[in-house]
């Protein structure tokens, strides 16, 4: 399975942004999903999670009321949508992918997207 990750960019406190994650791959629609994310200096930490159908999903207490994932399986893509943003959402937005579903563990997670900067300035 190939990500792409994909929405990062520049945006002021309290703005929005959606990232997108396009997965290809025969069996792409077959996993779980989710997304993590990495500020400079600190650790890869869990964000959000979304089961293979979709029906189940997962937040970190940082983002949870904030954050909405989702997924088409149609078009192989899986979708964080972060509102209110904060300086400390600042960081490098990674999806993946794997058999667990709602694993807040990057261990769980086989496959991974190339990242995709979001900067949020205050």
């Amino acid at each position: 399975v190939q990500l792409q990750a994909s929405g990062g960019g520049l945006v002021q406190a309290g703005g929005s942004l959606r990232l997108s994650c396009a997965a290809s791959g025969r069996t792409s629609g077959s996993y779980a999903m989710a997304w993590f994310r990495q500020a400079p200096g600190k650790e890869r930490e869990f964000v959000a999670a979304i089961s293979w159908n979709g029906e189940s999903t997962y937040y970190a207490d940082s983002v949870k009321g904030r954050a909405t994932i989702s997924r088409d399986n149609a078009k192989n893509t899986v979708y964080v949508q972060m509102n209110s943003l904060k300086a400390e959402d600042t960081a490098v937005y990674y999806c993946a992918a794997g058999s667990y579903s709602g694993s807040y563990h990057v261990y769980d997670y086989d496959y991974w997207g190339q990242g995709t900067l979001v900067t949020v300035s205050s």
